[in-house]
C-alpha cells in the first residue's frame, strides 16, 4: 500500500487546511442529511411479529424495553450456520455497554434479530462476551418483510430499496434469484403499543455501526483493503470482509 508523500511542515499545514475546508463542507452536508432523515415519514407496523429470547416468546414492542425508540441490527445468521456473519460480528463487537447506556439516556434501546434459532444465538453471544439483547425471528415473516432474508419462493427479492426489476440495472442481477441472508439496520418509534418503522439502511449503510472503520478512515493507511465491487460480494458476506455493495 502506497504511503503518503513526505513534505515540510509548512506544506503539510497548507494541504491540511485545504482538506479541512472540504471536511467542513462535508460536515454541514451531513448535518443537512441527518435533518432530512429525521423528517422522513414513517410506516405503522401492522403485523404482530413474535420473537424468541431468553425468557421465551416476546413481541416487537418488548424489544423497546419501555423506551420510545429502538435501533435494531438485522444480524446475518442463517438457521443452518453454526456461527454468525463475520461482518455483522464486527459490527456487534463495536457496540459497547457504554454506547448502549448513551442510547438509553436518550430514550433509545438497541437489539439484534436473526433468523437462526435462539439457542444458536445465545451460544454465539456467550462465546463473544456480548451483553446486548439478541432475539430469534425463526419461523416468522420478519426478516423477509424487512428484506434481509431473501428467497424468491417466499416473496420477490428486494434489497437496498431496489425491487426485482431494478436490481439488474444496478449491476445486482445475481440478487434476483438469490437465497440467503443480507445485512441491515432499522429504526423504530413507539407510541404506546403502536410501532412505526422510521428508517432502514442496507449495503454500505450498515457501516454506521463500524466505529473501528470510522477511526481507520482518519489514518494514513485507511482500512487497508483493496476493494472493488465484484459481482456476488454480498452472497459471500458471511465469510468476507465487512464492505458491502452500495
Amino acid at each position: 500500500m502506497a504511503r503518503p508523500q513526505v513534505v515540510t511542515r509548512e506544506q503539510w499545514l497548507q494541504a491540511r487546511r485545504e482538506l479541512l475546508a472540504k471536511e467542513k463542507d462535508m460536515t454541514q452536508a451531513l448535518d443537512r442529511l441527518s435533518a432530512e432523515r429525521r423528517r422522513l415519514p414513517m410506516v405503522r407496523v401492522e403485523k404482530d411479529y413474535r420473537f424468541t429470547g431468553p425468557d421465551g416468546e416476546v413481541a416487537l414492542v418488548d424489544l423497546f424495553e419501555g423506551r420510545n425508540q429502538l435501533i435494531l441490527q438485522h444480524f446475518m445468521f442463517d438457521p443452518s450456520w453454526e456461527k454468525g456473519c463475520l461482518s455483522c460480528t464486527g459490527m456487534a463487537d463495536d457496540l459497547s455497554d457504554g454506547t448502549r447506556a448513551h442510547l438509553a439516556a436518550r430514550d433509545t434501546s438497541f437489539a439484534a434479530v436473526s433468523r437462526a434459532p435462539f439457542p444458536k444465538l445465545a451460544a454465539y453471544r456467550q462465546a463473544r462476551g456480548w451483553t446486548f439483547p439478541w432475539y430469534s425471528s425463526h419461523g416468522s415473516d420478519f426478516n423477509y418483510d424487512f428484506h434481509v432474508s431473501l428467497d424468491p419462493d417466499v416473496t420477490p427479492n428486494s434489497y437496498n430499496f431496489r425491487d426485482t426489476d431494478e436490481l439488474p440495472a444496478a449491476g445486482m442481477a445475481w440478487l434476483v434469484d438469490y437465497v440467503g441472508e443480507q445485512p441491515g439496520i432499522s429504526a423504530f418509534l413507539r407510541d404506546g403499543d403502536e410501532i412505526f418503522h422510521t428508517y432502514a439502511t442496507y449495503g454500505r449503510g450498515v457501516e454506521v455501526m463500524m466505529h473501528a472503520y470510522r477511526l481507520l478512515d482518519i489514518t494514513a493507511l485507511g482500512r487497508q483493503e483493496d476493494w472493488e465491487e465484484p459481482k456476488g460480494r454480498l452472497a459471500n458476506a458471511h465469510v468476507a470482509d465487512p464492505t458491502f455493495t452500495s
